[in-house]
């Protein structure tokens, strides 16, 4: 059925009062970075730091879930403002008036956990100590589990082999082992890679600080390598070819430890070696790296 000219008017009408305040609020937006200086950059970054050590804290929790509810409820809002619902409009206006109330009534036991951590030191070290810190102490963890866990199956001749992933994903090998997403612990490791346990013939993927995968199949070099290596060794040296990842493998003829990184193996390390390695790799250059991105941000906040 054609549009009639009232219909037709109508349409036009709300398209036009649409890009109007779509174009005045554009306006207000650059009138509000004009209007920028040092101080409202430092209190943006304050606030972004803020939101961001508070969902780093609950986001394990039962809290997360009720904030992301709360934010369903504000678009909700928004979305109910802008059609012109009168009445859900004036429901929401009556919820979000005590919306404190409520937030300290669902997030009480939240609440008193972030005070208790800041109480602690856990959110006031910093902001290097926030955005570089927490990172580096996962990955501390993560490399002390690795260590202990080669070290007492080299001591049992276990055959091991652990990729560590870094800026080159490895998705098509981890899509050929089974996913965890597990903390990491030595005896998780050593469980994984015990004599028939169903992931033990395959290589453990370490993503983030966390066991991501396990019984993963890795490439095979195709150069020369020596015949006393086995295929454990020569699959370290494969993926590391294709990729930046670093691999830690322990033999299961000899109990050696052995670190594959950019195509070659280093042989015979002690668990002292590898743990200097893989500290190296993983905890010194994200902080240096951590350092720069802040000396960065500060000179332009000082321009």
């Amino acid at each position: 059925m054609p549009f009639s000219l009232f219909e037709i008017t109508f349409q036009f009408q709300y398209l036009k009062n649409l890009w109007s305040s779509i174009t005045n609020y554009a306006k207000q937006v650059q009138g509000l970075f004009n209007k920028l200086d040092l101080i409202d950059i430092v209190d943006i970054l304050f606030v972004a730091v803020v939101i961001y050590t508070i969902i780093r804290i609950i986001r394990e929790t039962r809290a997360m879930q009720l904030l992301k509810g709360i934010v369903f409820l504000i678009a909700l809002y928004m979305i109910v403002t802008f059609l012109g619902m009168s009445a859900s409009s004036y429901i929401f206006k009556e919820i979000f008036s005590y919306i404190l109330i409520i937030i300290v009534v669902l997030f009480g036991p939240e609440i008193r956990n972030v005070l208790e951590q800041m109480g602690k030191g856990a959110a006031t070290s910093g902001l290097r100590n926030v955005l570089i810190s927490n990172v580096s102490i996962d990955m501390k963890k993560t490399i002390d589990s690795v260590c202990k866990a080669c070290t007492n199956m080299s001591d049992d001749k276990i055959g091991a082999l652990i990729v560590f992933e870094k800026d080159t994903r490895l998705g098509e090998v981890i899509s050929s082992g089974t996913v965890l997403n597990a903390e990491p612990t030595h005896e998780l490791i050593e469980n994984i890679f015990f004599p028939k346990s169903p992931l033990h013939d395959g290589a453990m993927i370490i993503r983030s600080s966390q066991i991501y995968a396990a019984g993963c199949i890795l490439p095979l070099t195709r150069e020369y390598v020596s015949s006393s290596l086995g295929t454990r060794h020569r699959a370290a040296i494969g993926v590391t070819q294709e990729s930046d990842a670093i691999v830690v493998v322990v033999s299961e003829e000899t109990g050696s430890i052995s670190i594959a990184q950019n195509g070659t193996l280093k042989r015979d390390v002690s668990s002292g070696e590898l743990r200097d390695t893989l500290e190296q790799q993983f905890i010194l250059e994200d902080n240096k790296s951590g350092d720069k991105f802040l000396k960065k941000m500060l000179r332009g906040i000082k321009k």
